[in-house]
């Protein structure tokens, strides 16, 4: 029997694991072999939720753009479709990912057809469980940025458009589920109510970055996301690496953030690394890795439905998956939120 709880997202009747093995790795750090063991074992263990991108590997790159989820849906077409949910993403407008859909600057009818059309080839099946836009068209701060600015603001498509477009596939019976990434409260609450007021699919979900170094998501989207019956699934619970401790005493040490020292400006700020360095004491001050503390926190809150882990190796995965069962007591929970004040939100 899995040791993993189950989820109902949002007001659908999609159940979920809390626990969904991400494969941004696939494809580029990761080899086909690796990745296929690493799906058997997850799938083993009662997790038989998987999440992928049409933009998959990461960094994205025009050579391994849509490897992710050709590598899931030649391991998927082996299993029994059924069992296993099945989440993927629209790439949103970005003037620096030109090879995907010829660099579309809107998630409009036309790119998400397109975009959905060449997931369910690569994923070799009918549908998709969940839906996801990647990232909003309109503008916001994210990905590192962490102020808005009215300065920015350009057309885009209304979201009332892209539910329609997404309502026609869900109508087709080729997406399931539909939901949002790297979200805002006023784009819950707008996406939530333009599909109330039409008839339009409801989002059961936002897939939105939260760990120790990164908890705005209790801001205000915690009350917006449970007022509005919205599931979190949580990306980067380890901090791209940060929180094992590994780049405290190496900087160099393997991974994505020495391979592509570029990527993750997110924690490049001045307090990651003291807020790193306080949480790993306090880790091994109650006989834990800084890994079991991160992993256990994140999969601890109430609002997390499920939190998203990857892994570059089958060896990898084999000690986050267990970590993420940590127990977190109160004296415990305590002690990580007097390091939140001191450090809040060093990496947004």
């Amino acid at each position: 029997m899995s040791l993993f709880k189950r989820h109902t997202l949002g007001r659908s009747a999609l159940s979920i694991p809390d626990i969904c093995l991400g494969t941004m790795t696939f494809g580029e750090q990761t080899d086909e072999t690796d990745a296929h063991a690493q799906l058997d074992y997850a799938l083993e263990h009662g997790v038989n939720f998987i999440d992928t991108a049409e933009m998959y590997a990461v960094p994205p790159r025009q050579e391994t753009c849509g490897a992710s989820e050709s590598i899931v849906g030649r391991w998927l077409k082996r299993q029994a479709r059924e069992k296993i949910v099945v989440a993927t993403k629209v790439a949103g407008p970005s003037r620096n990912l030109d090879w995907i859909r010829g660099g579309p600057l809107a998630i409009d009818h036309a790119n998400i057809r397109a975009a959905v059309e060449g997931s369910l080839r690569r994923l070799q099946t009918d549908y998709i469980d969940l839906y996801q836009l990647h990232w909003p068209e309109r503008n916001q701060p994210m990905f590192g940025q962490w102020q808005y600015e009215p300065a920015k603001e350009r057309e885009c498509t209304p979201i009332r458009a892209q539910l329609a477009a997404l309502a026609e596939l869900v109508e087709q019976d080729k997406v399931r589920h539909v939901g949002v990434s790297n979200e805002h409260p006023w784009g819950i609450m707008e996406f939530t109510r333009l599909a109330d007021e039409f008839g339009l699919p409801r989002i059961v979900s936002t897939q939105n970055a939260y760990s120790l170094l990164n908890r705005t998501f209790e801001t205000a989207l915690t009350e917006t996301c449970h007022r509005q019956e919205v599931g979190l699934l949580a990306y980067s619970p380890l901090a791209f690496g940060h929180l094992t401790g590994k780049y405290l005493s190496d900087p160099t040490a393997p991974g994505r953030l020495s391979q592509w020292p570029s990527f993750g400006q997110r924690y490049t700020k001045p307090n990651v690394a003291p807020a790193v360095a306080a949480y790993v004491e306090l880790a091994r001050s109650h006989d834990l890795t800084p890994t079991q503390l991160a992993l256990g926190f994140v999969r601890s809150r109430w609002f997390v439905a499920s939190t998203i882990i990857g892994a570059s190796s089958l060896a990898q995965l084999k000690e986050t998956l267990p970590a993420t069962l940590t127990p977190m007591h109160a004296e415990l929970l305590a002690a990580i939120d007097a390091i939140h004040l001191r450090y809040t939100n060093p990496a947004p």
